[in-house]
């Protein structure tokens, strides 16, 4: 099905200038459209590291009416990147205030060195160092 290929992953959040922050600024990504969507009193925000047109890209849910943190539930895993340098990237993440709830070595039973950390609304990130 060479025809077919991933879009986006859509998260759910609850702040996103916050969201749209971490992704860009701490995260690398670019904002690659923002819209408001008046009657249904929803924002989409699009970031991503290349153009949507051939590359696979985040789409952030803001629901203007949401209050309370979203639940993330036990059938979500996380988001992967791929990082050059983990150790220097979580210490700048760190420096940020970032969670790191498992700190970058090597991953049980291999070789790869992951770290996770968690993004403003607790949604798990895996860094793989990719030299």
């Amino acid at each position: 099905m060479s025809e077919f290929r991933l879009l986006h992953t859509m998260l759910r959040v609850l702040d996103l200038d916050k969201s749209i922050d971490f992704y860009t600024r701490l995260l690398g990504m670019k904002l690659l459209r923002r819209n408001d969507y008046e009657g249904g009193r929803f924002t989409l925000a699009f970031v991503g590291y290349g153009d949507e047109s051939d590359t696979a890209v985040l789409e952030l849910t803001h629901n203007w009416d949401q209050k309370e943190p979203y639940e993330i539930g036990t059938g979500y895993g996380h988001i992967a990147l791929g990082v050059p340098d983990i150790y220097a990237t979580c210490e700048k993440l760190a420096a940020e205030g970032v969670k790191i709830p498992r700190a970058p070595g090597p991953m049980k039973h291999g070789s790869t060195v992951i770290a996770f950390i968690e993004d403003p609304d607790g949604y798990k990130v895996e860094l793989i160092e990719r030299k």
